[in-house]
């Protein structure tokens, strides 16, 4: 078959009419012809770096979704179902992604669990991850969140490190605000990619070492702005709820990168040739031997996607897919006792008492460390609303009876509370309320529906089911982004303020970013890489 049109030829930065012959999805052939043509065919987008499950859309349903927007494959990390099922979980992710079109691609999740500080429902050891790597779905190994197990020498790490290097497979890296010799150490390892820069002199000191830069644009964690200065190598989405994908993927990156300045030849490199060439893909570029992935946009300035052809076929048009996505089914995980309210009190005797606090940051993962000042009134720490300092809780979902207890600045709850089994990277139990009756409730409701996204006030709860794990809906994209809408709405009727707090929340559980976080075991400093008291003074 042949396609016609104006091409974009990434290597050169020329446009030119060309005739692409294709066979067997494959392309064989790309001559300049002499024609006026409407429109630039530019290869299919590349996310380099996206976990599939944070959408809480199985990857069929995912590709339902982004494909209309020009994406025609990803590179996923599957940690977040590996934690909860471990290989049997990357399987079944595998399985789903060969019902559609759009081509998945995998990393092999290197930290299962992220640390040993929290509970998780499975464990990949570096055999497993020699097996892994044999399959032709995966492509690397995944990012090692595990920084000062690499900086430690780790043996275990070390070896599933040597394992992608035997395979000629690179290492993806997870180096939040790491700098000087630490760093030196973690790079000369052979991690080659780090998608965790928040700040430009952060950026550039990992740039000048040689990494290879992932400027993040997600819907929870937001870098392009602050990275745009010092550009990168990759753009990509990491984490991106499905109200965001049904507004577009990569397309709206390149769009925005554009609009803060970049070359437009620059940031398409960033999601077509440069992530080819890194995961050694045959794909980023319209020549021979190359997958036929092409993506019709009217024009660079715009970026608008009319057409997406994936092998070859036409398979988005008008911003709808021509393919129809499938169900799976998947085990939950979510075994845990009911809750009382009293199970959410940290029991103290006093007026009041000092707190340790984790404070959110808007826009960011990343958070920081406060302190307040509670009321305890009969034995109990008391919320102090006014000053939204509300209580934080993480419960263990896979049967051992864990939970811990803390406090939480910036979700600005009046009354309620919210709940999730979505909480990286293990996904236990999340909740954050106003009084220790909202949370026991909102944690009951994820235990008698097996997991999802819950929001409860005094007269209403909503609940969002992700039967798939605990993680993901069986869903199209509309119903679930209709449906976490609606917990939104509704979160903001309780004056929560965050764009995004669910996704926020489900972050507040992930320990290998700084500062403060909690797991199922207790507080914890990411910075100091250990355990912190929650009370820092009782107060008579």
């Amino acid at each position: 078959m042949m396609i016609r049109g104006n091409i974009l030829n990434v290597f050169t930065g020329e446009i030119y009419p060309a005739e692409i012959e294709i066979e067997s999805g494959i392309i064989k052939c790309v001559k300049k012809i002499k024609g006026n043509f409407k429109g630039l065919l530019v290869p299919g987008l590349i996310d380099a770096h996206i976990h599939i499950e944070s959408s809480m859309l199985t990857p069929s349903f995912f590709a339902h979704a982004v494909v209309p927007h020009g994406t025609t494959a990803v590179v996923a990390d599957p940690h977040e179902i590996a934690n909860v099922m471990g290989t049997k979980g990357i399987d079944l992710m595998i399985k789903d992604s060969e019902n559609v079109p759009l081509t998945f691609y995998f990393t092999a999740p290197s930290c299962v669990p992220a640390t040993p500080f929290e509970t998780s429902g499975a464990t990949i050891e570096s055999n497993q991850i020699d097996f892994l790597m044999q399959k032709d779905q995966i492509v690397a190994l995944g990012e090692m969140m595990n920084f000062p197990g690499v900086i430690n020498e780790d043996f275990s790490v070390i070896n599933k490190i040597k394992s992608a290097q035997f395979n000629r497979k690179p290492v993806d890296g997870h180096a939040p605000l790491l700098s000087g010799e630490d760093l030196c150490k973690y790079i000369s390892a052979g991690i080659s990619t780090d998608h965790e820069c928040s700040s430009a002199e952060e950026a550039l000191e990992k740039k000048e070492l040689g990494m290879k830069i992932m400027i993040r644009e997600g819907s929870s964690a937001k870098n392009m702005e602050d990275l745009i200065e010092i550009g990168g190598d990759f753009l990509v989405s990491d984490d991106k709820h499905p109200e965001d994908l049904l507004e577009g993927h990569l397309n709206k990156l390149v769009q925005k990168a554009i609009s803060l300045g970049m070359d437009p030849l620059q940031a398409i490199r960033m999601v077509t040739l440069n992530p080819a060439q890194h995961y050694s893909l045959k794909m980023g570029a319209i020549v021979p031997g190359n997958q036929a992935d092409l993506v019709l946009v009217d024009n660079l300035e715009n970026f608008e996607v009319e057409k997406v052809f994936i092998r070859g076929e036409l398979v988005a048009e008008e911003g709808k897919s021509l393919f129809e996505p499938v169900t799976i089914s998947g085990e939950s995980s979510i075994h845990v006792e009911q809750k009382s309210p009293e199970d959410f009190n940290i029991n103290l005797s006093g007026k009041s008492t000092l707190v340790r606090v984790i404070k959110v940051l808007e826009g960011q993962i990343v958070t920081s460390e406060m302190e307040a000042e509670l009321p305890i009134i009969d034995g109990k720490i008391t919320a102090d609303i006014q000053k939204d300092i509300l209580p934080i809780s993480v419960v263990e979902r896979y049967g051992h009876g864990r939970m811990s207890k803390a406090f939480v600045n910036g979700f600005e709850i009046k009354e309620g509370a919210l709940a999730s089994s979505v909480a990286h990277d293990s996904h236990n139990i999340i909740v954050v309320g106003t009084s220790y009756d909202y949370m026991a409730k909102a944690v009951n409701l994820l235990r008698e529906n097996r997991g999802g996204l819950v929001a409860v006030s005094k007269d209403i709860h909503k609940f969002l089911d992700l039967p798939v794990a605990g993680l993901m809906s069986n869903c199209d994209a509309e119903t679930v982004s209709s449906k976490l809408k609606e917990l939104h709405k509704i979160a903001r009727e309780m004056g929560c303020s965050l764009e995004s707090p669910f996704m926020t929340m489900s972050f507040l559980a992930l320990l290998v970013i700084p500062q403060l976080k909690l797991s199922d075991k207790g507080l914890f400093d990411g910075t100091k890489f250990e355990f912190v008291e929650v009370i820092k003074k009782i107060i008579e």
